[in-house]
């Protein structure tokens, strides 16, 4: 069973930035990897995805220019540094990962058979 674990949410102001990190435990395989937000009150949304080589890379336009996924395969983790946040970026924001072998349409949840718990980011102005 693999599961995923998030870290390094928080709370920033407007302009700061953090950097999430997703670590997949019960598997060795790299995985497809997307992360996905959730603002309060609103749908759930794709953020960015990884291919499994870390080669292609992939953005919602709200995040573009602001976000970078990446992936380091050596220790299985992959990473969203986010900067220039802004209060709209305010969600909890959980990593997924698609079966072996997957590559469907980044942005479509059903697409990722793993999800984690979670972290909360928070952006005040």
């Amino acid at each position: 069973q693999v599961q995923l674990v998030e870290s390094g949410g928080g709370s920033v102001q407007a302009g700061g930035s953090l950097r999430l990190s997703c670590a997949p435990s019960g598997s060795t395989y790299k995985h497809f990897m997307g992360w996905f937000r959730q603002p309060p009150g609103k749908e759930r949304e794709a953020v960015a995805a990884i291919s499994s080589s870390g080669s292609r890379t992939y953005y919602s336009d709200s995040v573009k220019g602001r976000f970078t996924i990446s992936r380091d395969n050596a220790n299985n983790t992959v990473y969203l540094q986010m900067n220039s946040l802004k209060p709209e970026d305010t969600a909890m924001y959980t990593c997924a990962a698609q079966r072996i072998g997957g590559a469907g349409s980044w942005t479509r949840p059903t697409n990722y058979v793993y999800w984690g718990q979670g972290t909360q980011v928070t952006v005040s102005s």
